[in-house]
């Protein structure tokens, strides 16, 4: 449990719906995991220590999104240290043929075509640099709100064998949800840990992570997810 944890949100009948239909079972780990890292670009956090964050940067996570890439890099390095693939995904608009469809009809911001948000060629669009991938790490582009969506990685996980997603970065209740349930539904095991993802709205998080729980994936601490990789690292990657 952390402080944004879903539990107290609950209601007696909530908890009586979720025992009575048996939801947010622990489905548990495959063999061979893959890392996707959703998102985790400079629109979505900012600049460390910046002042005017909130200002320059209008779709920024803030602290949540700070803490969340420091865990994410834990993540990031055990899977690379454990021989365990890492994909990244960028939220990568068109400035000119404003590509994204519906997205802007429902996020006025981009209006601007600011320097700081996600628009191709921009800071706001690249990889925080905690997070930069390797040279022979893939990084994807989408359009929409889910990793899977318009973009490769399915097939590329069927390549790689993969059975596990662990589905980490931002935001919780927006790309990171919309992959979770993805994963699940292409019969995944799904894993979020829940430092390693962020959101805005603290209780568009924290509802995320209890609809992510109850049905589509497992939210567990982040320590568990470091001791599943490090088993898989000392099993060697096949």
């Amino acid at each position: 449990m952390t402080d944004t944890d879903w539990r107290d949100l609950l209601s007696e009948n909530d908890r009586a719906v979720l025992a009575r239909g048996q939801w947010a079972q622990r489905a548990g780990y495959g063999q061979r995991p893959a890392l996707i890292i959703v998102d985790a670009q400079n629109y979505m956090t900012g600049i460390p220590g910046a002042a005017d964050n909130a200002e320059k940067f209008p779709l920024s996570c803030g602290a949540a999104g700070f803490a969340a890439v420091e865990r994410i890099a834990e993540l990031q390095a055990a899977c690379r240290a454990s021989g365990v693939p890492v994909f990244q995904t960028r939220f990568i608009v068109n400035p000119n043929a404003d590509d994204c469809g519906m997205f802007h009809r429902k996020v006025g911001v981009g209006a601007g075509r600011s320097e700081n948000l996600y628009f191709a060629g921009t800071f706001g669009a690249e990889i925080v640099e905690t997070l930069k991938p390797r040279p022979d790490e893939i990084v994807l582009d989408k359009k929409k709100k889910s990793a899977f969506y318009g973009t490769p990685l399915l097939s590329l996980l069927i390549d790689a064998r993969v059975d596990t997603c662990i589905v980490v970065g931002g935001s919780t209740s927006n790309c990171v949800r919309a992959t979770a349930i993805d994963s699940e539904q292409n019969n995944f095991f799904t894993i979020i840990p829940e430092e390693a993802v962020f959101d805005r709205i603290d209780i568009s998080h924290r509802i995320s992570l209890f609809d992510m729980n109850r049905f589509c994936g497992d939210v567990v601490p982040q320590a568990e997810v470091l001791s599943y990789l490090a088993g898989i690292g000392s099993k060697g990657a096949t």
